[in-house]
């Protein structure tokens, strides 16, 4: 979510641009002066044209696409709704009247040309002396008469072809760009209509849909897929104006040349269903490329995600392996789409070369001679008809296949199943009937009294008063299940929850307790209607607000977070705060509220991102609440302030559902629903409840006695707010003017690519030897094309002086010292090596640039694994993501492509300048100067364009980002009803984008434009040269003009590709800045040091004087910590949210910068190998991360161990049940381990150290999100699986860590006591004494019991 004002941007200067302007793209220069001058940077962009403003569009198409549905569902055939047809509905006839211009152009302005160059060589044809001299009365009338060959052409008829020749290549350049221009914008708004599209149909996907496919396949539709329609429109037209133009040339060819043009031309169309047949390979390559980035890209979002915990387990190879695997599949399919690239881009080399080849040699053979006229003609249709079919015609083939894949992908995922929401009608203010009842529209037969308003919570706590309110609520059911089922995944033959009913009262608090995934989330997911019913049905009546087990937050400030979209009402906002205990922690954020919190609330506490959470949740109105377990992660005082304060009295008229693992509140509310593997086992309120033995009770009712006299004592106590948690309003009104914080914004690379980016691009994989055979098969195909160019030229000369007299033929063949079959067969040969060596080219190419690409992809991976965990604090996953999915498919697809290009381009250019040189001489001062202001020129424009696609795709990462969260989020933002907002929101990202996309399509086009116009200055000195000079050779003449016209489209085409490769190697720039990032291990004295075998065989820890801190040049977290814990000791570590406990863990693992030391058995640990010393500690991570793939990946992801060990393992911690085996090693886990619940995962990270079976084990809030039984049972487990083992734990509940040997309490990162508990509890006015006195006063006693007995127990052992 942003959170600066919105920056007024200034109107794109398009809008108030004229028609002159807008055709000779004059707008565009003050973008260019500013970007030669500094480099543009985000702020200079203009606002969106209204015609591309992201909303705007993705509402067309979603009127259009609804109305399709709609069609769909009428017709009642089996036909699914095509997007296709909306995108022809939408855009179609704008489409169309692009293709009319086109077309006009093609056939009446090009197709003349030749007519003009021919009869203008005729002027120069030994022939032409011959004939008398007389003038027709027009010159036009001469086009018609074309094929009249007696009479000869005046000077003046010269000149006014010569007009002609230049007309129509004018003609080309200023319908040509502006078309494009506009066919771009075209595809730019698809691009930007379909991309919002997916945005608003991802909000309505439901999870059964999602957690199949997720977010990997959503970014990477619009990384990738949607990339197709910015190129796609371009050649759509050439599909059916090549072959059209190809018939028409023929017509014309034949009348020239008879029958043997006919076969020439017969060349071009054989090779047209080759390449139809090529193209459409390719987009089944492309098809296979795009699952496989799917899947790396996924992966990639995962490893990113888990990153820590990869770290922590040593895990990177394994993971680099998997990633290893999928890339390789990958550029399998990406090899074969660049090599069918390849050849298809070869044919521009030779089709039309070959082909006049064929036309030249049949007719010199069965004919006669041939003339210069006869050649140029030929060369100059060949020349337009090589860039419509030989260019446009493959690429329309290739880009219509692939785009046909991405709108298909694009359908598949519009037709997912959606989540049933039900109306948000009820979403009317409801702040003014806060104190009534609902109104139910049910008239009941025998009317019952109106429920008398009182509020149940205030009273004590006796069980009659409670069960008067129930009699008065039962008319009105918020909730109610009937025999209602739902499973997560569709696919699997079970169901998660299994025929609930259940009903919840109006204004009743219920709470649903029950074990580790006994599916209490999924009951609530049920009634979010995120998971659909698959039998039975579910009813909820009233509002719904949510608060998550997996805290959401999303990038934005902390008060963002909390208003979620809600107006903000000052006295709400401030209480709800106060009940979510959040005043303290606000006060001490450096910012207050407007502190920034980073993606996932990765800068925040564990129990900060649960209190934020909830107090979201709280802050929106609603009538019922539902609060998923938002009490585990934060300490037992804070946990009854919460509850207390705000689940008791702040939300005492509405209804709440808590699910939770904290039985100790379960005493005081109104029903109390058990549930067991899916079922719900028994309901009611806790007098009904204990009468019946559960097993989940009893464990409770050991501590009965204390926690009844507790709750005789808490009304009292609770009217006093709790010290330290509220503020004073002056206090409030200070944190209200904090400034805003900024966000850390993306670095920017400045300046032009460097060109050791390129040799290291070049050099990544492949030696020099073969980068230079590379570049000699490149000039040697340009000269063999070059040659048969001049060779031609030669021939037809030789022949156009024969007088048709045997005798001065033979003489002037002598003269030339080869007869006819010589220079066919010389000319035959050049062709056929200019084919060869054009294919051995492209292939040599594209596998030295797949070598490199591969080996660039698995550098930057290896890097990012390395890199210190700081690293990925600071840089959120979307501009991570954004490197592996939008820049390394740059360096994979189009890279090579334009490179290929722009060489292939650059080399023709040299080609022709040589060919004309060695023709006229004098023609070097045009070429000269054209040559020096396209430098000028080129400077200027990459200078411009090199920041603006910087832009482009810093402008990109936040859209990725955005849509990430959003997955992320997605249960949180639907019970809110704030997809509205979040649309919006990803509107204005794309946007953004699509104000750098477009000034950097319309500055390329205009750089295109400026370009032709130079061209078509240098071919109007060069026809009128030729003019002037009267003793010039007619061959001549042809050579130099054909050359010439060939150069303007492909020329600004390839210079275009040449900035455009530049530009794409800002994505190489990028990936290889992340090869280059600081690599942990650097940290260490000595990286690959093996520690001594066997060790640590004791488990004593020494920390020396260590301070700890996350990032190189932050503050310390923790501040000179000296304490020394003795081998196969039980260590709790306890301390206020943000003490610094966890930090403990961190430098443990040397996740963070260390100062001081940490000696294990007396070995420093910086003295070691990064991977030995972790290899050696196992933990429990705070929040338990689950990799895709199966159960026993997860366990073992080396395959170290036997299938019997992780089974035992499993069995210890009671996630197998009785009749399962092997097979339930191989479940499958969803992405990220969403079909465990948040308990399942950490048992199975208990099973995980349980196997490894390590000396040192670290618990991180282990037992925070389980229910007390299987707390009992993590504990008890620990206790004899790592009795020989040194244990630390960090824990909020006190009774968890109370049997310690020892207990380490910090404050704000120092040791404040280190001692047994028993004794710290003597000290009377000690930090651990004040924490346990604020668990109430008959869980003190209950803790002082046990700390005495088990320090009773330690003396008579020792």
């Amino acid at each position: 979510m942003d959170t600066g004002p919105k920056q007024r941007r200034q109107i794109n200067p398009r809008c108030k641009a004229n028609l002159l302007s807008v055709l000779t793209f004059g707008w565009t220069l003050e973008t260019f002066k500013l970007g030669y001058s500094r480099d543009i940077k985000e702020e200079d962009l203009y606002a969106p044209l209204p015609e591309h403003r992201s909303d705007i569009l993705g509402d067309t198409l979603q009127t259009a696409w609804d109305q399709e549905v709609d069609r769909s569902t009428l017709r009642n055939d089996g036909r699914k709704p095509s997007l296709m047809k909306v995108l022809i509905k939408v855009y179609g006839s704008e489409l169309m009247l692009y293709g009319l211009i086109l077309a006009a152009m093609e056939f009446l302005i090009r197709l003349q040309q030749p007519l003009f160059l021919g009869l203008l060589l005729r002027y120069y044809s030994p022939a032409q002396d011959l004939q008398n001299k007389t003038v027709n009365a027009t010159y036009v009338s001469r086009l018609f008469k074309y094929y009249d060959m007696s009479s000869g052409i005046a000077w003046g008829e010269a000149v006014f072809f010569c007009f002609g020749v230049i007309f129509c290549s004018m003609v080309n350049v200023m319908v040509q760009h502006p078309f494009m221009m506009g066919v771009m914008h075209m595809g730019m708004k698809m691009r930007v209509g379909v991309c919002s599209l997916i945005f608003r149909k991802a909000l309505k996907v439901n999870l059964q849909a999602m957690s199949e496919n997720r977010g990997g396949l959503v970014v990477n539709l619009m990384a990738n897929d949607v990339n197709r329609f910015d190129s796609g429109p371009l050649f759509v037209h050439y599909l059916w104006i090549g072959p059209l133009e190809t018939v028409l040339m023929t017509i014309y060819l034949y009348r020239e040349m008879g029958i043997s043009s006919v076969y020439g031309a017969l060349t071009i169309i054989t090779v047209v269903p080759f390449q139809i047949f090529l193209g459409t390979r390719t987009s089944h390559y492309r098809r296979k490329t795009a699952l496989k980035s799917d899947e790396r890209v996924r992966l990639m979002e995962e490893i990113v995600m888990g990153i820590e915990v990869i770290k922590m387990y040593t895990w990177e190879k394994p993971f680099r392996k998997i990633i290893d695997t999928v890339r390789r599949e990958e550029v399998l399919f990406i090899k074969m789409t660049s090599y069918i690239r390849g050849v298809v881009m070869s044919f521009i080399m030779f089709t039309a070369r070959f082909s006049i080849f064929i036309t030249v040699l049949l007719y010199v053979i069965y004919v006669n001679r041939i003339t210069v006229e006869n050649v140029f003609f030929l060369t100059c249709y060949y020349n337009i008809l090589k860039q419509t079919m030989t260019l446009f015609f493959p690429q329309a083939v290739g880009q219509i296949a692939e785009m046909n894949v991405a709108v298909q992908r694009v359908n598949d995922f519009l037709l997912t199943e959606e989540c049933q929401l039900p109306p948000k009608d009820q979403l009317t203010d409801l702040r003014n009937f806060e104190n009534k009842p609902k109104k139910r529209v049910t008239i009941p037969l025998n009317p019952v009294q109106p429920p008398v308003k009182h509020s149940p919570r205030d009273e004590p706590s006796t069980s009659t008063s409670k069960v008067q309110v129930k009699d008065l609520r039962r008319d009105q059911i918020a909730i109610s299940f009937d025999e209602a089922c739902s499973r997560w995944i569709k696919t699997s033959e079970k169901n998660d929850v299994i025929n609930t009913n259940l009903k919840i009262y109006n204004g009743s608090l219920t709470t649903i307790i029950g074990a580790v995934g006994s599916g209490k989330s999924t009951l609530l997911h049920m009634i979010l209607s995120e998971l659909p019913c698959a039998t039975g049905s579910m009813n909820v009546t009233g509002s719904v607000s949510y608060a998550s087990q997996d805290p959401w937050l999303f990038v934005g400030s902390v008060r963002q977070n909390i208003l979620f979209g809600q107006p903000f009402m000052r006295t709400r906002y401030m209480e709800v705060c106060r009940v979510c205990a959040l005043e303290r922690d606000i006060s001490l954020f450096p910012h207050g509220d407007k502190t920034i919190v980073g993606e996932r609330g990765v800068s925040l506490s564990g129990g900060q991102r649960a209190r934020i959470n909830l107090a979201r949740a709280v802050y929106k109105e609603a009538d019922i609440y539902l609060l998923d377990d938002p009490l585990s992660a934060v300490d037992t005082q804070v946990a009854r302030h919460i509850f207390e304060n705000c689940i008791k009295r702040y939300l005492e008229n509405k209804t709440v559902v808590l699910v939770t693992h904290q039985l100790q509140f379960i005493k005081s509310v109104d029903q109390i629903v058990i549930m067991e593997k899916g079922r719900i086992v028994a309901d009611g309120n806790y007098d009904e409840l204990s009468k019946r033995d559960l097993t989940i009770l009893q464990s409770m009712q050991d501590k009965s006695y204390e926690l009844r006299k507790e709750d005789a004592v808490l009304p009292s106590k609770v009217m006093q707010p709790t010290s330290g948690m509220s503020l004073k309003r002056s206090h409030w009104s200070l944190i209200f003017d904090i400034m805003d914080q900024k966000q850390e914004a993306e670095k920017q690379t400045v300046g032009r690519v460097q060109g050791s980016i390129y040799k290291e691009y070049f050099l990544a994989h492949a030696s020099c030897p073969f980068v230079s055979v590379v570049l000699f098969m490149f000039i040697l195909a340009q000269f063999f094309a070059s040659s048969s160019d001049y060779w031609i030229s030669r021939w037809s000369n030789a022949e156009d002086h024969l007088t048709g007299d045997q005798t001065m033929d033979n003489l002037l063949w002598s003269q030339h010292g080869l007869r006819r079959k010589d220079f066919a067969i010389i000319f035959g040969l050049l062709t056929i090596a200019t084919v060869a060596v054009a294919l051995i080219r492209a292939f040599l190419f594209f596998s030295l640039c797949m070598k490199s690409s591969i080996k660039l992809h698995d550098l930057m991976f290896e890097c990012i694994s390395l890199s210190p965990m700081s690293f990925f604090h600071s840089n959120p996953s979307g501009r991570i993501l954004n490197r592996f999915s939008k820049d390394m498919g740059s360096v994979d697809e189009l890279l090579p492509q334009a490179m290929l290009d722009s060489f292939q381009i650059l080399l023709n250019l040299i080609g022709v300048i040589i060919v004309i040189l060695m023709t006229e001489v004098a023609l070097l001062i045009p070429i000269a100067t054209a040559l020096i202001i396209f430098y000028i020129f080129r400077l200027i424009y990459v200078r411009t364009t090199g920041a603006i696609k910087r832009l482009e795709g810093i402008t990109r990462s936040p859209v990725f980002g955005h849509v990430n969260a959003t997955i992320l989020g997605l249960p949180t933002i639907r019970s809110y009803g704030a997809e509205l907002l979040l649309a919006q929101e990803f509107d204005r990202h794309q946007d953004l984008h699509s104000a750098a996309w477009y000034l950097f399509i319309s500055c390329s086009r205009a750089f295109g434009y400026f370009l032709d116009v130079i061209c078509l200055l240098f071919i109007i000195c060069v026809t009128f040269t030729c003019l002037m000079k009267t003793d010039i050779e007619g061959s001549n003449v042809g050579l130099i003009i054909t050359q010439s016209i060939s150069l303007t489209g492909i020329f600004q085409w390839g210079m275009r590709q040449s900035a455009e490769m530049e530009n794409q190697m800002t994505s190489v720039e990028r990936v290889l800045e992340y090869t280059k990032l600081p690599i942990e291990s650097s940290l260490s004295t000595s990286p690959d040091e093996k520690p001594p075998v066997g060790w640590p065989s004791e488990g004593g820890i020494h920390f020396n004087n260590l301070s700890l801190k996350y990032t190189p040049d932050g503050a310390n977290v923790l501040n000179n910590l000296e304490f020394k814990i003795m081998p196969q000791k039980k260590i709790g570590i306890v301390g206020r949210t943000g003490a610094g406990k966890s930090s403990i863990i961190q430098a443990l693992f040397r996740l963070a910068y260390l100062e001081g030391t940490i000696s294990i058995d007396s070995i420093d640990i910086t003295s070691i190998g990064l991977k030995y010393l972790r290899q050696k500690i196992s933990i429990i991570p705070q929040e338990p991360v689950l990799f895709s793939g199966s159960l026993r990946k997860n366990l073992d992801p080396f395959d170290e161990y036997s299938d019997d060990l992780l089974l035992k393992a499993l069995e210890k911690v009671e996630l197998l049940s009785e009749q399962e085996g092997v097979e339930s090693l191989y479940k499958q886990v969803a992405d990220c381990g969403a079909n465990f619940s948040v308990g399942e995962r950490q048992l199975v990270c208990l099973a995980r150290a349980i196997v490894n079976n390590d000396k040192i084990l670290l618990l991180d809030e282990a037992t925070a999100n389980v229910d007390a039984q299987t707390d009992a049972l993590i504990q008890t487990t620990i206790r004899e699986h790592f009795r020989t083992c040194t244990v630390l734990t960090v824990a909020h509940r006190l009774n968890t860590v109370i049997d310690s040997d020892k207990i380490l309490v910090l404050d704000a990162g120092h040791v404040m006591e280190f001692d047994h508990p028993h004794i710290l509890l003597q000290n009377k006015k000690g930090y651990f004494r004040k924490m346990v006195a604020e668990t109430g006063p008959a869980m003190t006693q209950v803790l002082h019991k046990l700390a005495a007995e088990n320090y009773k127990k330690m003396k008579q052992t020792d």
